[in-house]
This record gives C-alpha cells, sequence and structure tokens, in this order.
C-alpha cells in the first residue's frame, strides 16, 4: 500500500509537470525584410508576415533566421532578376513592436530623395519556415 502511494505520487508529478510543459505554448513570431543594394538606387521591402509554428530560442533569437534572409535574396534574384543585394530580416513576438520598426525603417528610405522604395507583397512572396 505505500508503494502504491508513491507510485501514484510519482505519477501525478509527472502529469503536473508533462502539462506545465504543455502550457508553455510558443508565441506567434512576425518578420518583415528589407533588401538593398550599393549598385541599385532601389530599396525592397517585404509587409510585416507571420511566420505559423516558428518560436524565438531562449536567447531571444529568431532561429536560421540567415535562411529567412536567403528566401529573400533568392526570390529577388530569381523573380526580378536583380543580384548583388543584401537582404536584413527584422522579427518580434510583439506585433505592434515590429510595425513601429517597420513605419521607422521604411520611412527612414521614404525620406531620402535619392532611392525609390517597392513593395514587395505577401501574396507574390512570403517567408517559408526552415526546419
Amino acid at each position: 500500500m505505500k508503494y502504491l502511494k508513491i507510485v501514484l505520487s510519482v505519477v501525478v508529478l509527472l502529469c503536473i509537470c508533462s502539462a506545465a510543459t504543455l502550457k508553455k505554448s510558443s508565441k506567434a513570431v512576425y518578420v518583415f525584410g528589407v533588401s538593398a543594394s550599393f549598385t541599385d538606387t532601389t530599396i525592397y521591402y517585404t509587409e510585416v508576415q507571420l511566420l505559423d509554428s516558428v518560436s524565438l530560442d531562449k536567447n531571444g533569437f529568431l532561429p536560421h533566421r540567415d535562411s529567412y534572409s536567403y528566401q529573400l535574396k533568392n526570390y529577388l534574384e530569381g523573380e526580378k532578376g536583380l543580384s548583388n543585394r543584401t537582404c536584413m530580416i527584422y522579427f518580434s513576438e510583439d506585433k505592434k513592436t515590429l510595425d513601429k520598426e517597420f513605419v521607422k525603417i521604411t520611412d527612414r528610405y521614404k525620406r531620402d530623395k535619392s532611392v525609390s522604395t517597392l513593395l514587395v507583397e505577401s501574396k507574390l512572396f512570403s517567408f517559408k519556415k526552415q526546419e
């Protein structure tokens, strides 16, 4: 009987621990990209997009963030024929914070009369989750 209580207590404890890890659901991660070139005066940027089933690592960084930059770079090279682009990715779990960053970045480029800006719409390009 004593062993039954111990085993039952351990099982209940394991259930509680596993339930606590299940509750720890990942927040949504939002991302947008910007592409610039030293040889071109056009800046391309994407809309703020939701990355499904992606969570930030324990240090708050987006896993495989370099591959998301390459997704944008490959799209611009393949579909638009643009080479030598430098692509940057901005990400956050808070959409409002990322929207503010989006406005800040795009306004900075739009104020500069020597460059033009073009939006890459989500229906044309969207970031895909990396495995």
